[in-house]
C-alpha cells in the first residue's frame, strides 16, 4: 500500500511479465492493474479491483495495510483487468455494495454472476460523501467501453479515471518519473485503445475542463501528479491537426513491392517528408497503430497473392479501418504477376478512414522506368496536399 495523499493509498498489483493483452495487444513493458483505497472518517471505498490473476497480491495488499472492512467498492468499468477480482472482494467483505451506473451493473451481472442487491447505481455527476471525503462520480463512456465512468475525489482534487489517460506500464515508482518513457507507453494505450472514439475522447475532454484537478490516478500505470502533461498530450492526438508524416505499411514476397517501398521512401524524404516505414512481416502491431496517430497520409504496399492483396496487408487495413485514424490522405503501391482486385480490395477494407485516396501506383512484375517515374508524381502529390494542409517543411 503506496500513499497518494492523506488517507488515500495505491492497493494494487504490478504486471511485470504480461506481454499480450486481449490475446491481440502486445505490452513489451508489461502492466498494472491500479486499485485505490479511500479511507475516510465514516466509510471506506476500495476502487475498482484488479486482473483476476493477481487477486491474491490485492487482498494481501489490504490485508497488509490492515483493512478489515469496505463499505463501497466503486467499479468504474466491468472488464475483467479491472473487475476480476470483485467477486473475492465481496466475499472478504460481505457487508460492501458496488457502486457504478446501471450499464457497467447490468455488465457485471452479466459478466462475474454478482448479485443485483450488491449495487448502488449512481447518475452522472452524483455524489456520495464519505465523511470527510467526498466523491463525485463523472460518466466518460467510450473510454473505451460505453459504462465508464470517473471518480472526482473533492477535496483532494485527484481524479480516478479507469482506462483514460492509462498507460501499459510496469513501473516501481507511484507517480511518473520518466516523462518519455510514459508518453511513448500512454501513446501506444491511446493508439490500440482510445483512437477508435477519438471523437469521444475529445467530448470527455471538454467535460473534465472545468474540474481543478491536481492528480490523476488511471487503471493503468503510473499516477500524474503533473496532470497537465498527459491531458495536453490527449489533446493533440485526439486533436483534428495531422502532421507532415506518411506511414508506410507493407510487405514484399519477391522485392518487386521491396524494390518500390524503397525508391518511394527515398523520394519523400527528399521532399522533406517524414516517413514511418514498416515491414508487416515483422512489425509491433502497437508501434503501427502509434504511428497512425499523427500522419497525415497513409500509402499501402502490397504484393498481389491470388489475386487479392496479400493477408498481413489485410490484416493492417482491417487494423487501421478498426483504429479509425485521423490520417487525410491514401494510396496504394504494389505488384501483380498476371492480375486481380488488390487495389479495390484494400481501399474496400479502409472505408472507416475519412480519406481522400490519391492514385496508386501498381507495377505488373518488377518496377520498371514508368513506375519509378509514377513514385516520384505520387510523393509530388503527397506533398502539394501536405502543402495545402500547411504541415509541409
Amino acid at each position: 500500500m503506496r500513499q497518494i495523499k492523506t488517507n488515500v493509498y495505491a492497493v494494487g498489483t504490478i504486471d511485470w511479465d504480461r506481454r499480450l493483452f486481449d490475446e491481440l495487444i502486445p505490452l513489451p513493458d508489461g502492466t498494472s492493474y491500479n486499485a485505490y483505497l479511500i479511507a475516510s472518517s465514516e466509510k471506506t471505498a476500495l476502487l475498482d479491483t484488479v486482473d483476476p490473476t493477481k487477486t491474491s497480491v490485492l487482498m494481501d495488499n489490504l490485508a497488509k495495510a490492515g483493512v478489515d472492512n469496505i463499505d463501497y467498492v466503486i467499479a468504474h468499468h466491468a472488464e475483467q483487468d479491472h473487475s476480476g477480482s470483485l467477486p473475492d472482494v465481496l466475499r472478504k467483505f460481505p457487508n460492501a455494495k458496488v457502486v457504478t451506473n446501471p450499464k457497467c451493473k447490468a455488465m457485471l451481472i452479466d459478466l462475474l454472476n454478482i448479485s443485483e442487491d450488491k449495487f448502488i447505481t449512481i447518475d452522472d455527476g452524483q455524489t456520495l460523501s464519505l465523511g470527510d471525503k467526498t466523491l463525485q462520480f463523472i460518466y466518460i463512456p467510450w473510454v473505451h467501453w460505453p459504462e465508464t465512468i470517473g471518480t472526482y475525489l473533492q477535496e483532494d482534487k485527484i481524479f480516478f479515471t479507469c482506462d483514460f489517460f492509462g498507460s501499459h506500464l510496469a513501473a516501481s515508482g507511484l507517480f511518473v518519473e520518466d516523462e518519455g518513457a510514459v508518453y511513448e507507453a500512454a501513446k501506444r494505450y491511446y493508439a490500440e485503445i482510445m483512437m477508435p472514439f477519438r471523437t469521444t475522447v475529445k467530448k470527455n475532454l471538454e467535460k473534465i475542463e472545468n474540474l481543478q484537478i491536481d492528480i490523476i490516478a488511471p487503471s493503468h500505470g503510473p499516477v500524474h501528479n503533473k496532470p497537465q502533461f498527459i491531458i495536453n498530450a490527449y489533446k493533440d492526438w485526439a486533436g483534428e491537426q495531422v502532421k507532415n508524416e506518411v506511414v508506410v505499411p507493407y510487405i514484399s514476397m519477391h522485392k518487386s513491392t521491396g524494390k518500390m517501398v524503397e525508391y518511394f521512401v527515398d523520394a519523400l524524404i527528399k521532399r522533406g517528408i517524414t516517413v514511418k516505414q514498416f515491414d508487416l512481416a515483422a512489425t509491433d502491431i502497437g508501434k503501427l497503430a502509434m504511428a497512425l496517430v499523427d500522419a497525415a497520409t497513409i500509402v499501402i504496399g502490397s504484393p498481389t497473392v491470388l489475386t487479392g492483396a496479400h493477408p498481413l496487408v489485410v490484416y493492417a487495413c482491417a487494423l487501421a479501418n478498426a483504429l479509425r485514424p485521423k490520417q487525410k490522405f491514401a494510396s496504394i503501391i504494389g505488384s501483380y504477376g498476371w492480375g486481380g482486385r488488390m487495389v479495390e480490395q484494400i481501399t474496400g477494407l479502409i472505408g472507416n478512414l475519412k480519406v481522400e485516396v490519391l492514385e496508386p501506383v501498381i507495377t505488373k512484375g518488377f518496377p520498371k522506368d514508368n513506375d519509378f517515374a509514377a513514385l516520384e508524381k505520387l510523393a509530388d502529390e503527397i506533398l502539394a496536399k501536405h502543402k495545402v494542409l500547411g504541415i509541409s517543411k
